[in-house]
């Protein structure tokens, strides 16, 4: 089943055209990607899909609810995790979850479970009676992800969820989406600025300039976009330049080794079983980096 499919998606600013007639769609259940620049229109696409503004022209579904005729159904498939927190700073952590709760129209009852349930799930025992502003970078992320799921919802956005982290909170943090993911087959929409976090998606978009740039797995992704890279460590002289011209490698020299671009990996090795001379080296695989640069001509987080 499609959680969310999005058809011909326009999206105007008087005379600004934001988004320009996009179509994709995305398996429940999945782990999805949706990458671009500040600018690119993936702000405006996602706050579209999580009903905050209108969309211009085209059709969205999510939950197999339509989004022109059925947005109260959908505001309850959905948990969306903003950048900027959206927490009373002064209120507890579990002042915050039952205050958030109680949108939902659950029970006391209801609520004190849900609330409960979430605090195992993100490990927030000792932090409950605490106020909000009081607490760590690490901390108030695992508590806005429990405040998305509250309302158990199908399908989470994860807008930059892990920007501003330390590595070490970063991974604990991906621990706990990704058992969710596994325990109740929750669909993920993520935005990052951290291409590694994309590596196990099972889908991804890049936009550019209001148009899907590019569309694939990330496997698919790299094999079309990402140049793999054999890197010799040697010094720079006119008879190893020779070798690689020989063999027809675009190539080039910085700091203490020679960068080939190498396409697949028999080739690397057909290379250094040709040139025992090539005995210190690495093999580099192209990654989403370098998917997103060859795509766009941009960096991510530009």
């Amino acid at each position: 089943m499609k959680m969310i499919n999005v058809n011909n998606l326009v999206k105007h600013y008087g005379q600004v055209e934001a988004v320009k007639g996009i179509s994709f769609s995305v398996e429940e259940g999945a782990f999805f990607a949706f990458l671009g620049i500040n600018g690119a229109g993936k702000s405006t696409t996602i706050n579209i899909l999580c009903t905050v503004i209108e969309k211009t022209s085209g059709t969205v579904e999510i939950g197999g609810f339509d989004l022109d005729t059925d947005r109260r159904k959908i505001k309850d498939q959905i948990g969306i995790v903003f950048q900027n927190s959206v927490l009373d700073q002064q209120l507890t952590v579990k002042e915050n979850l039952c205050s958030r709760a109680s949108f939902y129209g659950l029970s006391k009852k209801q609520i004190k479970a849900r609330v409960e349930e979430l605090k195992e799930i993100f490990e927030l025992h000792e932090i409950m009676d605490r106020r909000y502003h009081q607490l760590s970078g690490g901390q108030r992320r695992r508590v806005d992800i429990a405040r998305a799921l509250i309302n158990r919802p199908r399908l989470l956005f994860l807008d930059e969820p892990t920007t501003g982290l330390d590595p070490m909170t970063r991974v604990k943090v991906w621990e706990i989406i990704n058992k969710l993911r596994k325990d109740t087959g929750l669909t993920v929409f993520l935005t990052t600025h951290y291409m590694e976090e994309t590596v196990d998606c099972d889908d991804v978009v890049i936009l550019d300039n209001g148009t899907i740039a590019a569309h694939g797995t990330p496997h698919d992704l790299k094999e079309r976009y990402a140049s793999n890279r054999l890197v010799w460590y040697t010094p720079e002289s006119d008879e190893n330049a020779a070798l690689l011209k020989a063999e027809g490698l675009d190539f080039e020299y910085a700091v203490d080794s020679y960068k080939i671009k190498i396409d697949r990996i028999k080739k690397a090795t057909e290379l250094l079983t040709k040139y025992d001379r090539i005995d210190d080296y690495e093999f580099i695989k192209g990654n989403m980096d370098d998917v997103f640069l060859n795509v766009t001509g941009k960096k991510l987080g530009d």
